[in-house]
């Protein structure tokens, strides 16, 4: 039986995926998978994701730079969910978010609004040409 049979995919044959900043523990995305996905990261040691709304692979970084090395690949106890455990890389590490933020997670619940509570490393008018 191969290691992917494993996974509970969902209908569409994804599974979601939580990219977590290896020594912060910070949580930088969220994303899903397909099984060629899921392949291809093991094999690269690189961050492949499913794009929606791309409907295609879409490999971390390929138009920002801000790739994600995979150090380990863990799979939740109802299997169904996957952690990766990645340190951001790039021409300006440490930025994960499209927004040129470090985490895609920056807005917080006050009282009713969302806060801004990260800076923009920066523009991503500049890293995405």
């Amino acid at each position: 039986m191969n290691w992917l049979d494993d996974i509970r995919w969902d209908e569409q044959g994804l599974v979601p995926v939580i990219a977590q900043e290896v020594g912060s523990g910070d949580v930088l995305m969220f994303a899903w998978m397909n099984r060629d996905a899921l392949a291809r990261t093991a094999e690269l040691g690189e961050a492949v994701y499913w794009s929606r709304s791309r409907k295609r692979l879409w490999h971390k970084g390929e138009e920002s730079g801000h790739t994600q090395k995979v150090h380990d690949i863990r799979l939740d106890c109802d299997n169904d969910v996957i952690l990766l455990k990645v340190e951001q890389l790039g021409h300006e590490p440490g930025i994960a978010c499209h927004t040129g933020r470090h985490s895609c997670f920056f807005q917080r619940h006050d009282n009713g609004r969302w806060i801004t509570v990260e800076p923009v490393l920066k523009d991503p008018d500049s890293i995405y040409k």
